[in-house]
């Protein structure tokens, strides 16, 4: 059994005026997610971009990033957490209400915990960390004004950069075990997907539906995976006209016979985040819901022909709007066509570069993942009212994409209930 190494780093443990910074190895290091190449591959990569640059170090704030580089997955709750990775360390920084739970997660070389006996102690433990001078890469977009300032202010020799936008496109192309972490989470999709119709009956509520899902997905996590944070996933199930938004929360709404419903499952696996999605009808669909939907899934199956290396986002997007538009259609269309997958939630990371949308210009290449997920919402009070959308997960390869998402879309199996 280890005993609690608690070190102060600026001062004695029993000193009167409590240490700002100290470490706390309590335990022992976790089973990283990835292979500790992984994660050596993607901070020789860093380093690289950060070298051409003229960058000494890089300072990550986000969510995403930590994660990605470090493999701990930060809960804020209204704390600042910090990664640097310099040319020879990676560190992690970490408020003291977590213990050495960021320390037995970080794959670096140490943990840095800041306490709260001094304001700003955060920012002792990043200006002991980065050099006090040249260039410090940090994202412009996770980085409220506050803290920019008073980052400056205790590192006034240093140019901050933005790295954000590099690091995202460094992210965008997901290696092997990414992309088979990635598979085993639409995996544990399709079984929330399963559990989730067999709770759906006349007169149940959202939130009853909802909750068999997440507990499906959650005990396959579980027994799958070792050493593994359970956390964050999720399910929305939607009926009626909580289905007009992709983003609207589980209500206690009862569901109704001839009711159109969302199908929407995600599983978090140490940050990955992977989804199902798909449009049901419970015991009947009209005929005016029945059109509309199988618009959807002709824009759908165009869509999943469509994605392969070498083509544009934005030519999708524009080629995928005809169709809509045949149908006078387009107009009710909700939002992009698809995103890419990884390091992302509902309430962080986002790989805007890659998402299927005519203003996106990239070209998809091999080890790309990306959702093909066509929507259209009809509003209410119009025959067939309701939000309409599919949802599958491809992984691009040398000459096409493989569909990683097993559940079965359109009216031939998803009038449930009969």
């Amino acid at each position: 059994m280890n005993s609690l190494n608690l070190t102060s780093l600026d001062g004695s443990l029993d000193n009167p005026h409590l240490p700002s910074l100290i470490e706390i190895k309590n335990g022992q290091k976790v089973q990283p997610t990835f292979s500790h190449q992984e994660y050596a591959n993607r901070h020789e990569k860093l380093r690289e971009y950060l070298d051409n640059h003229g960058i000494v170090a890089a300072l990550f704030t986000s969510i995403h990033n930590i994660n990605y580089y470090s493999d701990f997955i930060y809960c804020s709750f209204g704390r600042p957490y910090g990664l640097v990775v310099t040319s020879k360390e990676v560190v992690s920084i970490s408020a003291n209400i977590d213990g050495g739970q960021p320390w037995r997660r970080t794959v670096g070389d140490n943990n840095i915990v800041y306490t709260d006996w001094q304001r700003d102690n955060y920012f002792k433990a990043v200006a002991q960390q980065i050099p006090h001078h040249g260039r410090v890469g940090i994202e412009f977009d996770h980085l409220p004004m506050d803290r920019f300032a008073k980052l400056k202010a205790i590192l006034p020799n240093v140019e901050f950069v933005d790295i954000s936008l590099a690091c995202m496109t460094m992210r965008m192309v997901k290696s092997s075990e990414e992309i088979a972490l990635i598979t085993k989470g639409a995996q544990v999709c399709d079984i929330g997907g399963a559990a989730l119709v067999q709770a759906v009956y006349d007169g149940v509520p959202e939130y009853e539906v909802a909750l068999a899902s997440t507990q499906a997905m959650v005990k396959a996590i579980g027994e799958q995976f070792g050493q593994v944070e359970l956390m964050d996933t999720w399910t929305w199930f939607q009926s009626g006209i909580n289905t007009d938004g992709a983003h609207n929360p589980v209500t206690n709404r009862r569901v109704q016979s001839g009711d159109i419903l969302s199908l929407n499952c995600f599983s978090m696996i140490a940050g990955y985040y992977t989804a199902l999605e798909r449009t049901l009808f419970l015991d009947k669909c009209d005929a005016d819901s029945l059109r509309y939907w199988q618009i959807n899934c002709e824009v759908h199956e165009a869509g999943l022909e469509l994605i392969k290396p070498g083509l544009r986002c934005c030519d999708i997007a524009h080629e995928l709007n005809k169709i809509y538009a045949k149908y006078d259609l387009l107009g009710k269309r909700s939002f992009g066509y698809g995103h890419s997958f990884g390091v992302l939630s509902h309430y962080y990371g986002r790989e805007a570069g890659l998402e299927l949308r005519e203003d996106i210009e990239t070209v998809l290449e091999p080890g790309m993942v990306i959702s093909m997920e066509p929507m259209i919402m009809i509003p209410e009070g119009m025959p067939g009212a309701g939000g309409y959308r599919e949802h599958d997960i491809l992984v691009i390869n040398e000459t096409g994409a493989d569909n990683i998402t097993g559940f079965k879309y359109g009216p031939e199996h998803n009038i449930i209930g009969r």
